[in-house]
């Protein structure tokens, strides 16, 4: 077994220790809510993909009716917007940890296209809501046939 010897290098070593204070001024100040769960600093987590025909997004939304949810596209923006309300305060006891956010929230996301809203789906079921937004018919690919002489 060989031992290698490192040099020190207190450059490197400051570097590190910046990296660090950076992130620790910037997760205090500049995003002090990073930590609130689903509908903390970005609002909600979602995905969104497209298929040949459509642009397809998945939010998670947890413990919200369909009808506490906002849907609106304006242009190639999408927002989805809406309110968790706070439960009753316990009456009795006193809270451990209460981790959970409430209020309103909101989340707007580029379209990677044109869509036809009109034909837009949107589907919630068990937390998870799924909107399918047929793409413009302008954007669509479409392919010429060559003839033969």
């Amino acid at each position: 077994m060989s031992k290698s010897m490192t040099r020190w290098n207190p450059a490197r070593e400051m570097m590190s220790l910046r990296d660090a204070m950076d992130r620790l001024l910037g997760e205090s100040f500049v995003r002090p809510w990073s930590n609130l769960g689903v509908f903390g600093r970005e609002g909600f987590a979602l995905d969104m993909y497209e298929t040949d025909d459509d642009v397809v997004i998945e939010a998670t939304l947890p413990g919200l009716k369909p009808d506490e949810i906002d849907i609106q596209v304006s242009g190639n923006t999408l927002t989805i917007k809406g309110e968790r309300k706070e439960e009753k305060k316990k009456e009795k006891g006193s809270y451990l940890y209460q981790e959970r956010s409430y209020g309103k929230f909101c989340r707007s996301v580029a379209l990677p296209t044109e869509v036809n809203v009109d034909k837009a789906n949107a589907e919630f079921e068990h937390g998870i809501l799924t909107l399918t937004l047929p793409k413009s018919e302008t954007v669509k690919p479409k392919s010429i046939k060559i003839k033969t002489k």
